[in-house]
């Protein structure tokens, strides 16, 4: 049994991550403030002997004796990072920072829940790990891409100065239950938008990309990568691409057709394509997500549907 510390637990990655780690045996120390997690996420280990909540923000100094950290506290959606965007920036660099303290005191392995935002709007397509990336660093999603960027130097001037040991996973678009529905992420707008009947709105005019990765590959990817000796940065996602018209429409489908698609002004800064290039997690981890894009919706809309009846959402 190995001493695990997630942090931001209650999230949706953090809260299937700490269900995941708890099912192979390990003592899982869930650290979360709660400003986009939730209780309800972690429900069927709340009761574990192995399994600890703890409500902290991870701005602020802790102690904790653990082999491996997981630290994936920000926020990931721009809706939710912009709506502060100082603790965002605080949260991926102090957070980290003190995280980085523990892992060197104790000896212990930390992998940073990096992001596909470090490449910004992409002049390189598919992004592999070599391209540094085309970012604005004072537009609207600079507190979340820029101290992203900032977090993968201090992971490695920790790692070389002081020896911690790092790993590196740049994540890319994930979906899935557990996601919030007022998250602002495109595929929590579009099936929320769709199971109701409401109009799906696209910004743009859909024809930009995004590849989108299903929960447990991303799980899988996560533990294949702490469990190595491979340090990273690694990209981790669906290599699949699609366009966001196209999504809007199958998941319209899946729903029953009965919204239509309306579209707005697109985000500044929103970038056009977005592919990860996975042949390092191919070639040195041996991970490449199993689970369609028709499947995980599927799976995805069931829960929703359950979540909204649950919640009397009209």
């Amino acid at each position: 049994m190995e001493r695990v510390l997630v942090t931001g637990g209650a999230g949706f990655i953090g809260s299937h991550l700490c269900k995941r780690l708890i099912s192979e045996g390990h003592k899982v120390y869930c650290w979360d403030n709660m400003d986009t997690g939730s209780e309800r996420n972690l429900a069927p280990i709340l009761s574990s002997p192995h399994f600890e909540l703890i409500y902290h923000d991870i701005i602020e100094p802790r102690d904790i004796a653990v082999d491996r950290i997981y630290n994936l506290a920000c926020p990931a959606s721009p809706a939710q990072y912009q709506k502060d965007a100082i603790h965002t920036i605080k949260t991926s660099i102090v957070g980290l920072m003190n995280m980085l303290d523990i892992a060197e005191r104790y000896g212990a392995t930390l992998l940073q829940a990096s992001t596909s935002e470090v490449y910004g709007d992409p002049l390189v397509h598919p992004q592999c790990e070599n391209y540094w990336g085309n970012v604005n660093p004072i537009g609207p999603r600079a507190c979340y891409d820029e101290s992203k960027r900032l977090a993968e130097t201090l992971l490695i001037a920790y790692e070389k100065q002081l020896g911690v040991d790092i790993r590196i996973a740049r994540i890319f678009n994930t979906y899935g239950p557990h996601m919030s529905l007022d998250d602002g992420r495109v595929v929590s707008n579009f099936i929320i938008q769709a199971i109701m009947g409401d109009d799906i709105i696209i910004y743009g005019d859909g024809s930009q990309t995004r590849s989108f990765c299903y929960i447990d590959d991303m799980i899988d990817g996560l533990v294949c990568l702490m469990t190595s000796d491979l340090k990273g940065p690694v990209n981790l996602g669906n290599s699949a691409e699609i366009s966001i018209i196209d999504l809007a429409k199958k998941i319209n489908s899946m729903a029953g057709n009965q919204s239509k698609i309306v579209h707005r002004s697109l985000p500044i800064d929103d970038p056009s394509r977005r592919n990860p290039d996975i042949t390092l997690a191919k070639t040195k981890l041996g991970w490449e997500p199993k689970i369609s894009l028709d499947e995980g919706l599927r799976i995805t809309m069931e829960h929703f549907r359950k979540i909204s009846e649950q919640l009397c959402i009209r």
